[in-house]
Formats: C-alpha cells, sequence, structure tokens
C-alpha cells in the first residue's frame, strides 16, 4: 500500500490513565509496539500526527484532569509540530475544529490507532468515514478491554475488539494491519 502525504496519523488516548489496572483484561499486548512504529514511520518523512487526549467529566475516571492518569505516556508525548486534540467524548471530531483543520491543510486520509477500539477508536473512525475521509484502522495497534455486552454476558477483549472492527470493516473504514500498511 502507497501511502499518501497528505495522510494523517491519529494516535488515540495513549494516556497513563489507559494502563489503569482497574480497566481489567486487555486484548493485543503488542498494540503499544505498532502504535510506536507507526509513530516513528510518520515522524521520519515529516507527515502529519494527531495525539488524541481525553479529559473526562467524570471524577471517577482514569483521565480526569489535574491528576496524572490525563498525562501523555512519555513515549506518546506530543512533538513540536504535531497536533493536539483534547476531548470530552469518544468521539475526536465532536465539539472541535478537527474536521475544518484537516480539509485546511488538505488532508484526505486518515490511520487511526489507539484504545480503546470499540469506544474512542470506533467512534472517532464511524465520523471520519461519515465525512468522507478515506480512513484506516490498524487492527494490531489498538486494544480495548473486557466487556459485558447487552444481555450482561462477559465479553473477552478479543470479541470486544473484533466485533468493533467489523462494524467499521468495508463501511466507515478499510481495517489492516500494520504490516499490510507499511
Amino acid at each position: 500500500m502507497l501511502i499518501a502525504p497528505n495522510t494523517a496519523l491519529i494516535l488515540i488516548d495513549q494516556q497513563q490513565g489507559i494502563l489503569h489496572p482497574r480497566l481489567g483484561p486487555r486484548n493485543n499486548p503488542k498494540a503499544e509496539q505498532r502504535m510506536l512504529e507507526l509513530l516513528a514511520h510518520w515522524r521520519l518523512r515529516g507527515w502529519p500526527v494527531i495525539h488524541v487526549q481525553h479529559l473526562s467529566r467524570s471524577r471517577d475516571s482514569v483521565f480526569w484532569p489535574g491528576q496524572a492518569g490525563v498525562e501523555f505516556q512519555p513515549d506518546f508525548a506530543p512533538q513540536a509540530g504535531e497536533w493536539l486534540v483534547q476531548k470530552q467524548v469518544p468521539d475526536a471530531f465532536c465539539g472541535h475544529s478537527l474536521n475544518a483543520d484537516l480539509r485546511r491543510k488538505g488532508i484526505e486520509h486518515l490511520v487511526i490507532a489507539g484504545v480503546a477500539t470499540n469506544n474512542s477508536v470506533e467512534s472517532t473512525a464511524r465520523t471520519a468515514g461519515n465525512l468522507g475521509f478515506n480512513v484506516w484502522v490498524v487492527a494490531d495497534a489498538c486494544y480495548t478491554f473486557d466487556k459485558p455486552d447487552f444481555a450482561g454476558r462477559a465479553r473477552s477483549a478479543e470479541e470486544v475488539h473484533a466485533m468493533s472492527l467489523a462494524n467499521l470493516h468495508g463501511e466507515y473504514a478499510t481495517v489492516l494491519t500494520l504490516a499490510q500498511l507499511l
């Protein structure tokens, strides 16, 4: 696959709070390594990088402002010239000028990675697809956590991850692996 220079990388919620044990079991233990490979690839080429930071409205959240969990993990800290999008809901486009900013810069393609697959990644990818961007979600550079389904049945993080990616693929985005992308 040939990546065009007008493709932005969106890294979602790589904050310290996402590592908190209270979030429970997760899948894809090498996701951060894949995200760092993506980030290095983009930085080496000087392509646009967008860091998304969740600032929760709930005091009980691992992303509540003013505490360590809201800060970026050191390896994912934005560098000079990289974009920062702060959000209070899962969708990085909601309540922010991201769409207009991307259009103004001529960005037509988005590569999305981060956490949680079924929450902020899926929400952001759906909106991006609906807005007409060409969207790729890197399956092995995302992860999520165990979660009960609507009927209360326990679902593993891998099941939740797979279902979320299935929701996206072919309608809102193309889901692929890092190896397929690069």
